[in-house]
């Protein structure tokens, strides 16, 4: 599997520099069907993928030509059964991008995070306060900046749908991807110094290659959550102001309010179906294909599979991309990137103390970023101060009892999930046959907006004491439990398969393998998981103590439903006082619990 060749001399360390220029992260041992004498014929499997190259060009063009209409802030939703796959579809994209937005983000702020420790003291709160921050609160900047930014077309409304998914799938893969960065095992990070990576050369075959398995997991994560927040990005409202976009999450949000059971259940059966299939040609090969970034010294006999992934590798279409488009662009990218990047520090001649510096063009481009995030935060500053000022300090003793009663519905939250996903997550990580039977029925579960259903169950929680409390902590646990479940698959999938084999050749008990293997393995990651687990309850406050259905409210007393009041109503000072409140919460508990299990996790746990 994951091997790492250390050099001894300069012809070994020119050649491993000549390796690493080109950016590819599937190099494998070349099969007698991959090599360039033996040609490929065009089969069935080029024509199927030439057909979603086709489908997915139309759906792009049919998108763009919606976004690029006159402004139209309603769509009257049709929720006859011909209008589910044009609405499937542009869910499908915006989920898309919103994903690609939060995969460029969580490898940049992930990485700039792990390898520079004055920014990590920064950066680290910051994405803790980001990810606890409602998806509500984050409404009125961006929906009326991005609007008021195209005034004549529907481009400002569609960005907003999709950076208001973003905030929903950033954040627990950035906390994945700088967790793996910052616990690379040793051996490796010797082997970056020894054989004098530049940082883009460490970035692409260290990190990413070491971070795989989680931030893949991680990453279905992320598409459950934005399914869960879906109906929230499509359709919302601000203060008098309603805005609906044509999509699978309005026409849930629809049915809802018009108490139309059959067409949810087709919503619902539309939504199931999608991620179904997503699973089996985009999750499944992705997890089969990292599989072999697993840092072992033996390869375990049952590894995962995927036909579709199979399927790609004989393709002619595929291999001729590969070597006709992707190739020479991967070539090229890792010239202009050796130009940019000097070479580390290790490798360059000593600088002459009191000689001035070089200007390059990322200092440059460093300091005019500092300048518009100085600017930036004066502004923000200045703004929040004004609008604060209409807050009472009563409005702020009750938001802090709220803030109290909203902590114990996510700590409850948080118990009630560990107790059942740390022995599932292992059972089913440790499996790989098991891992592919269970990823579409985990992955659907945790797709399937609670809010859709939710005031089905309120009909039964209404009925008991404190029923709409336990109703509260019952939504939140359905839209956090999979973020530790996945971590935790992840962690156990990730465990070598020669430390498995130790532990049944020394005949080692159940609670002494606990003890001595699973525990501390998948210690890391399930830090991982409680941190936007945590954050995700936070951010479930909001739909889970305050509900709307068929022209009824009902909330409970919290914070969550303090904040999603006053954004209804359109306040928006009690808005962004309930907001920083919940930040502070966040970052009280960051420096007091999280902080400690990471530096625990780094100190004790790392492999290797």
């Amino acid at each position: 599997m994951a091997q790492v060749f250390i050099p001894e001399g300069d012809r070994e360390r020119e050649q491993l520099q000549n390796s690493v220029n080109a950016p590819e992260f599937n190099r494998q041992p070349p099969r007698q069907e991959d090599t360039a004498e033996t040609p490929r014929r065009v089969g069935l499997v080029d024509l199927i993928i030439a057909l979603i190259i086709i489908a997915i060009t139309t759906l792009i063009v049919v998108a763009a030509s919606h976004w690029t209409a006159p402004l139209q802030t309603t769509f009257t939703i049709d929720l006859s059964l011909r209008a589910l796959p044009v609405y499937a579809g542009f869910s499908l994209l915006r989920m898309f991008l919103a994903y690609i937005l939060s995969l460029v983000f969580s490898l940049t702020y992930g990485h700039i995070a792990a390898v520079n420790p004055r920014a990590r003291t920064i950066m680290v709160p910051i994405l803790d306060i980001l990810q606890s921050i409602p998806i509500l609160s984050f409404l009125p900047a961006v929906v009326l900046a991005l609007v008021a930014a195209f005034p004549h077309s529907n481009i400002g409304l569609e960005l907003s749908s999709v950076i208001l998914i973003f905030t929903s799938q950033a954040w627990n893969m950035t906390f994945s991807f700088y967790h793996s960065a910052r616990t690379l095992p040793p051996e490796l990070k010797e082997f970056s110094s020894v054989a004098r990576l530049r940082p883009w050369q460490r970035f692409l075959k260290l990190e990413v290659p070491a971070s795989m398995i989680g931030l893949i997991w991680n990453s279905m994560m992320s598409w459950a959550g934005g399914w869960f927040f879906l109906m929230a990005a499509e359709q919302f409202s601000l203060g008098s102001k309603s805005f609906q976009l044509p999509g699978l999450g309005s026409y849930l949000q629809t049915a809802v309010n018009q108490g139309d059971v059959p067409a949810l259940v087709c919503g619902l059966a539309t939504l199931v179906a999608l991620i179904i299939l997503l699973d089996f040609f985009f999750w499944r090969p992705l997890v089969a294909w990292a599989d072999k970034f697993k840092i072992e010294m033996s390869s375990g006999d049952d590894t995962p599979e995927s036909f579709v992934l199979n399927a790609i590798r004989r393709s002619a279409l595929i291999h001729q991309l590969q070597r006709t488009v992707f190739r020479p662009i991967g070539a090229g990218l890792a010239r202009i990137l050796n130009r940019l990047q000097p070479l580390p520090k290790a490798a360059q001649a000593p600088r002459i103390k009191g000689s001035p510096q070089k200007m390059t063009v990322g200092r440059i481009i460093r300091f005019i970023l500092a300048l518009v995030i100085c600017a930036g935060i004066l502004y923000g500053l200045y703004s929040t101060v004004t609008l604060l000022a209409g807050v009472s300090p009563a409005s702020w003793g009750t938001l802090v009892l709220a803030a109290g009663a909203t902590l114990l519905r996510t700590w409850s939250a948080l118990l009630i999930g560990i107790a059942w996903t740390v022995p599932v997550g292992v059972a089913i990580g440790f499996s790989p046959r098991w891992s592919q039977r269970m990823q579409p029925i985990v992955q659907v579960m945790a797709s399937i907006p609670a809010t859709a259903f939710f005031p089905l169950l309120l009909v039964f929680f209404v009925r008991l004491p404190a029923g709409v409390s336990i109703a509260a902590v019952v939504l939140m646990l359905l839209g956090t439990q999979w973020y530790i479940l996945f971590n935790v698959i992840a962690g156990a999938m990730a465990i070598p398969s020669d430390l498995k084999e130790a532990t049944t050749i020394y005949q080692l008990s159940r609670w002494q393998r606990w003890r001595t293997l699973i525990l501390p393995a998948i210690f890391p990651y399930l830090v991982t998981g409680l941190i936007t687990a945590s954050g995700g309850a936070w951010n479930a406050s909001i739909v889970s103590e305050y509900v709307q259905y068929s022209g009824h409210t009902v909330h409970t007393f919290g914070l969550g439903a303090s904040i999603a009041a006053a954004g209804a109503t359109g306040h928006y000072a009690d808005l962004l006082a309930g907001t920083l409140l919940m930040a502070a919460v966040v970052i009280l508990l960051n420096r007091l619990v999280w902080r400690r299990m990471y530096a625990l996790a780094e100190r004790r746990f790392t492999l290797g």
